[in-house]
């Protein structure tokens, strides 16, 4: 039996469900081990355990931050824990207890969002950059969503492929009854989403639509996601790019509930991922599970995990994205054949595969038998 911490200060975040749904199924298979849970104030309610060997305390140390590398290094030594799994690459360098870290991706080294101060997250790039190489060699091993993730760790950062596992996310479906959205009701529309920082390509998306108005005059881009707080700062600056260009049949959504947002999937007559780079690429995956047929980017990991289940497209080429999708709504067979493909390619994953193949490398680590 062991006691284990895992940093979940990103609960909240557009990678929380990574972190939501490790413990999730955790909780059900470990009734071995001890766990302590770090969560932000502000999310403690988001995290509530069933499983009496999983208890909460609140991390309050932001990213990146002196409190971080101070005071959450002492909160850490004070739990006399015997392994960490921080569930990303923020943390305390000073920190020397046995720990893992997933890195999901190295988009903060590489990308820039123009909804963000450029001195702020220049500095923080910087900084990024000697967090990312120390982590890389500090941790006792490293989790990537991706094998494309695993295989650009190696050749950016100088860390052995041994040391990396790279465990693919789950997919799964609201258990919500669909709820239509106002004012979408026997529309035909596509759909995104998610956070639109700048690597999300979402003006070129917006591009393409206008692009493919010519040949589908009635058809909607439907770009899902909050638009208020910190959060909606990037949505809110495509938004205002949109309108001083005066494009058409463009709907922000903001914020919608999980019976809503299935029955988008149900309904759209395509999911675009338009992205410049991802670690994963989790919404593609869950538009297949809806039935949805997936036009995707072909950049970074996209292909290994979507394979033949996506139809897919140059993200620099606005031409190219508006054809590919443009096959989708005019090629009945093909379009079929992306709705069979999907539903395969969706059930090939699993959040509790993820979970157990991550209690895997703390036992591992750890020195635990099975």
């Amino acid at each position: 039996m062991a006691k284990i911490a895992i940093d979940a200060r990103i609960i909240n975040s557009t990678t929380g469900r990574y972190v939501e749904r490790l413990l999730y199924y955790l909780e059900q298979i470990d009734h071995i081990n001890h766990y302590v849970v770090l969560v932000r104030e502000k999310d403690r309610a988001m995290y509530m355990p069933t499983n009496p060997n999983f208890k909460v305390v609140v991390a309050e140390f932001a990213d990146y931050s002196f409190a971080e590398q101070i005071g959450f290094k002492r909160l850490l030594d004070s739990l006399h824990v015997d392994l960490v799994h921080f569930c990303m690459p923020q943390q305390p360098i000073l920190y020397k207890g046995p720990h893992i870290t997933t890195i999901h991706d190295l988009t903060l080294l590489r990308s820039y969002s123009s909804d963000k101060n450029l001195l702020v997250y220049k500095s923080k790039q910087f900084v990024g950059q000697f967090v990312f190489r120390h982590v890389a060699k500090s941790s006792q091993y490293l989790i990537t969503d991706t094998n494309y993730t695993k295989t650009d760790l190696v050749r950016a950062l100088g860390v052995s492929s041994s040391k990396i596992k790279a465990i693919h996310l789950g997919a799964d479906k609201s258990d919500a009854p669909p709820l239509p959205y106002p004012d979408l009701q026997n529309k035909e529309f596509i759909m995104y989403v998610g956070n639109q920082s700048d690597y999300k390509n979402i003006r070129k998306l917006m591009e393409a639509h206008q692009l493919l108005k010519q040949r589908h005059s009635s058809l909607l881009l439907v770009l899902v996601g909050r638009l208020s707080g910190h959060a909606g700062a990037s949505l809110r600056l495509n938004k205002v790019w949109m309108e001083q260009r005066k494009f058409k049949d463009i709907i922000f959504t903001d914020f919608v509930a999980d019976e809503q947002l299935a029955w988008l999937y149900q309904n759209a007559r395509a999911y675009v991922f338009p992205s410049l780079m991802e670690g994963f690429g989790l919404p593609g995956l869950e538009a297949m599970l809806y039935g949805t047929p997936v036009v995707s980017s072909n950049a970074t990991c996209l292909p290994e995990v979507y394979e033949d289940a996506a139809h897919y497209f140059d993200p620099k080429d606005i031409i190219q994205m508006a054809d590919a999708i443009n096959d989708v709504l005019t090629d009945k067979k093909l379009r079929d054949e992306l709705v069979q493909k999907g539903f395969k390619q969706a059930k090939k994953y699993s959040w509790k595969r993820t979970a157990e193949q991550t209690l895997d490398v703390y036992k591992h680590v750890l020195g635990q038998r099975n």
